[in-house]
């Protein structure tokens, strides 16, 4: 019997207090918060989406840029930026052999020609030497005066 009450008083000093509450139960999403929170809820979703729209806008335009480059460093346009580069250079060459002839008895005292669709023309002014060259195109006009032949000092 003294077995018996120890452990009736150890199991009663062992026993804790318990407090019972009414369970209650909410929605733990934002759109459900009164106040601010649906509209907080709403602007950050909407922010989300442009943000994802705009990263693959992003990509697209890279990717499309990055394929411009290819194309326009291919071997083929490569070859054809230089032919065209060595052409007008001799064109200018040869342009300005004739403006700049050291002749006495027969030389072209004009010239023109017609590139991609932009005039180009020059005329020597006999008596002073003085060259106007003129290039009238789509995209402007513009007349230079070269000095004639003994106005250069240097």
């Amino acid at each position: 019997m003294y077995k018996a009450l120890i452990f009736s008083v150890s199991t009663l000093a062992i026993a804790s207090v318990c407090y019972a509450s009414e369970m209650t139960w909410g929605f733990k999403s934002p759109a459900f918060h009164f106040g601010n929170g649906y509209s907080t809820h709403v602007l950050s979703a909407e922010q989300l989406k442009f943000n994802r729209q705009e990263d693959i806008r992003q990509e697209a335009n890279a990717e499309q840029e990055r394929i411009e480059r290819e194309l326009e460093n291919s071997v083929l346009n490569k070859f054809v930026r230089n032919l065209e580069s060595r052409i007008y250079a001799t064109l200018s060459k040869q342009m300005v052999d004739a403006m700049f002839a050291d002749c006495s008895d027969s030389c072209a005292t004009s010239g023109s020609a017609d590139i991609e669709g932009n005039s180009i023309n020059w005329v020597k002014d006999e008596v002073t030497g003085t060259i106007t060259l003129v290039v009238d195109g789509d995209d402007g006009y513009t007349e230079i005066v070269i000095p004639g032949a003994g106005e250069f000092n240097f």
